[in-house]
Parts: structure tokens; C-alpha cells; sequence
């Protein structure tokens, strides 16, 4: 058995694990985090795609003991408060899945070519996403979903209307803002 230390999906973790267990698998079997399905076991389809340190990684191509000292993100761990990720709701909102396998890696692999290219075109999404395999679509939802989801990601990093007006001089929370005139004021 080997000791191995990591944090997944915000939460630390130390266990001792077999020299041979594949990372897919600790995190469903010993973490209980099924939300990342086990597709192949051969690196090829693609649906149990992860992030590793920043890096999406196919988890069932990487061994448990490999991640020691590193930060794993699962589609688990996309959502913030009770919000989903733009793209877990792009990808519902463009009806981006038919039986839902692929969808876990798909947005995970997704997710890494936004923060590479946050303004892709269709062939740039379809080039990023080569590595996962969806036996259901055509993949032209998912390519709008990721567009979807790119442009509001943007939209989210956009500075708010006026605001360079925020930092005129007299704009400072030092100002007073005005009083709304009532009927009982006015006069």
C-alpha cells in the first residue's frame, strides 16, 4: 500500500492505496464521486476526464498514486453554491447529451479548452474535443453549448455597464447619492 495525499474537488484526503489503482477508480469506489462514469478503461472514449492540477487528464490513464500532491477537479465539483457551471448549463440548455455517459468528461474537457481559447470557433471546440467520444450525437449541441457556454463566461468577465463611470472623480462611495424626489418632498 502506498500513502497518498491530495485534495479533490476542495477537499483534502489521505488514504493508502494500491500501486495500481487507477485514479477514475478511487475517486468513484473510495471517494464515492460517481459522477466522473468509467468508459472504457483505455483512455480512448474519453468520459472519465478530470482536472489535474489545472490539466484535464482521461482519469482511467492516470494511477491514484500519480496524483499524490495534487488538486483534482470533478464534474462533482464544477458547481459553486448550489450555481451550476456555464457549462453544465449550456449543456442542459442546449440539449447537449442524449444518455448523458459522455456529458461528465465532455464538459470537463470543455472547461480546459475555454480556459485556453475563451473564444473558439465550431472547428477549434471540435479539434479540443477529439479525445472524447459520444456515441449518441451528432456533437453539434455540444459545439453550441460550448458556445453557449464560452459566451457567457465572457459575459461574466466583462466589466459591468458604466463601469469606468465607478471611477470618475466625484463617483467614490465618499459622495452622497441623491434622494429620489417623493410627493411629500417635493415643494
Amino acid at each position: 500500500m502506498t500513502r497518498i495525499s491530495l485534495t479533490v474537488d476542495g477537499t483534502a484526503y489521505e488514504d493508502d492505496v494500491e500501486p495500481r489503482l487507477l485514479l477514475v477508480h478511487y475517486l468513484r469506489d473510495r471517494l464515492g464521486l460517481t459522477g466522473t462514469p468509467v468508459g472504457c478503461d483505455t483512455s480512448n472514449c474519453g468520459a472519465c476526464t478530470v482536472d489535474l492540477d489545472g490539466d484535464s487528464v482521461k482519469s482511467c490513464s492516470v494511477l491514484a498514486v500519480q496524483a499524490d500532491g495534487s488538486a483534482v477537479t470533478t464534474i462533482q465539483g464544477l458547481a459553486t453554491d448550489a450555481e451550476w457551471d456555464p457549462l453544465q448549463t449550456a449543456f442542459h440548455e442546449q440539449h447537449a447529451l442524449q444518455c448523458g455517459y459522455c456529458t461528465p468528461g465532455m464538459i470537463m474537457a470543455a472547461r480546459d479548452l475555454l480556459k485556453e481559447n475563451p473564444d473558439p470557433t465550431p472547428d477549434e471546440i471540435r479539434h479540443g474535443l477529439e479525445g472524447n467520444l459520444c456515441r449518441c450525437t451528432g456533437y453539434q449541441n455540444i459545439v453550441r453549448a460550448v458556445l453557449a457556454a464560452a459566451a457567457e463566461k465572457r459575459r461574466r468577465r466583462a466589466p459591468a455597464p458604466g463601469a469606468d463611470e465607478a471611477h470618475a472623480p466625484g463617483a467614490g462611495p465618499e459622495t452622497a447619492p441623491a434622494m429620489p424626489r417623493t410627493p411629500a418632498s417635493a415643494g
